[in-house]
């Protein structure tokens, strides 16, 4: 039987220098598979050639809310476009951001929805950025996505939210967030999602987790999510191991 191993669904692996040596670190922690997202359309090529220069390594394309503004419409057909590399799992990472700046929800909303139906059309998952927009995010998601797998990355809604995405058939992914002591509400959507709708991420460079928070993240510290995951419930690792494994798998079919 093969050694379980880890994917790390989201890590921006191209903000990073020497993306040889992260690799490598990652598959010396177990971690065989990365998925890059995409924020701005000036990066998708570069993403891509990481992709293809690397067996294991897959990405994704979509504006960041934050980058709303910078929409046109030969942006929508360079993302058609290009997502037809095989390479390319999903759009993404999409979604609604209202931390920052909300001075121009509407034109979030607006592109937000447009990605999805790009996502639709192309028959690929859609990865979803929600901060402090949940309503707003579900409510287009729930009016808009007829076809996609929907996966909401670096989840920060509550239990109840997160039962509300399970019902709905939407996957959660789990990151750094979890491992802090304080993350209370991150513990129990951990304890309480059913392993079926559970993926793993770093969001590389970002929210690196317990023991090495406050330094740079990076795909291999994806283990340490999944080892706080099994401690919180009491599980088997390689358990959660290749049951987040394979959900990733088949969503992005890789």
């Amino acid at each position: 039987m093969e050694t379980p191993y880890l994917i790390d669904t989201h890590a921006h692996i191209d903000m990073l220098e020497n993306v040889d040596e992260i690799i490598q670190n990652a598959l010396a922690y177990g971690v065989k598979k990365i998925i890059i997202p995409s924020v701005e359309e000036k990066y998708f090529e570069k993403i891509i050639q990481i992709a293809e220069a690397y067996e294991n390594i897959y990405c994704q394309l979509g504006i960041f809310p934050s980058e709303a503004k910078s929409w046109n419409d030969k942006i929508e057909e360079k993302i058609k476009e290009l997502s037809k590399h095989p390479k390319v799992v999903a759009i993404g990472e999409i979604g609604l951001d209202y931390y920052w700046d909300k001075s121009f929800v509407d034109e979030q909303k607006e592109i937000f929805k447009k990605q999805i139906l790009i996502a639709n059309e192309l028959n690929l998952p859609i990865v979803v950025h929600d901060r402090e927009a949940h309503k707003d995010t579900i409510d287009i998601i729930k009016e808009f996505n007829n076809t996609s797998d929907v996966i909401f990355h670096c989840f920060s809604g509550s239990p109840e939210m997160m039962r509300e995405c399970i019902k709905n058939g939407w996957y959660i992914a789990l990151g750094g967030v979890v491992t802090f002591k304080n993350a209370k509400k991150m513990k129990e959507v951990a304890i309480e999602i059913p392993l079926d709708y559970l993926m793993l991420e770093t969001d590389s460079p970002y929210l690196t987790p317990v023991p090495y928070r406050g330094k740079e993240n990076q795909p291999a510290y994806v283990k340490f999510v999944a080892e706080e995951i099994a401690k919180l419930r009491n599980e088997n690792l390689q358990d959660i191991m290749i049951k987040t494994t394979n959900n990733a798998e088949r969503v992005f079919r890789i």
